[in-house]
């Protein structure tokens, strides 16, 4: 199997979508861009809040800023819905910024996937909300 295969495949099944669902937790919770970008296409089209990427490079180049930035982060992802070669996710995140401010971050995921189980598509939709250190439910 080569790098650019991704499995599981579609057409997704309910555990094979939460397989991939739990994947993209576990890549994530590294906080490691390189790993990360790989399951995207090389010309997948991301929207993230108010920013849009293209490609492997400007994923790559987005998450190492947004690590640098978002200190201690840690994420749940949980499967929301699924079909043929979409997966919807629901999802929470916390983190602390340079100041010591701890966030929870709530959204929304859709992903689109091609052949090879790589994703070429994805759109979300996040929202933040400040909390105490004491509040922090994600460790």
């Amino acid at each position: 199997m080569t790098a650019d295969v991704r499995p599981p495949l579609p057409p997704f099944t309910e555990e094979s979508a939460r397989a991939k669902v739990q994947a993209a937790e576990d890549a994530w919770n590294a906080r490691d861009p390189e790993r990360v970008a790989l399951a995207y296409t090389e010309d997948s089209q991301w929207r993230n809040r108010d920013r849009f990427l293209t490609g492997r490079a400007e994923i790559r180049a987005f998450l190492a800023e947004k690590w640098r930035r978002e200190l201690d982060y840690r994420l749940r992802k949980e499967l929301w819905s699924y079909t043929g070669n979409r997966i919807s996710v629901r999802f929470v995140y916390e983190c602390r910024d340079a100041q010591d401010q701890w966030w929870r971050s709530h959204g929304n995921e859709q992903w689109e996937f091609d052949d090879a189980g790589l994703m070429r598509r994805r759109e979300a939709s996040i929202n933040d909300v400040p909390i105490d250190e004491a509040d922090r439910r994600l460790r």
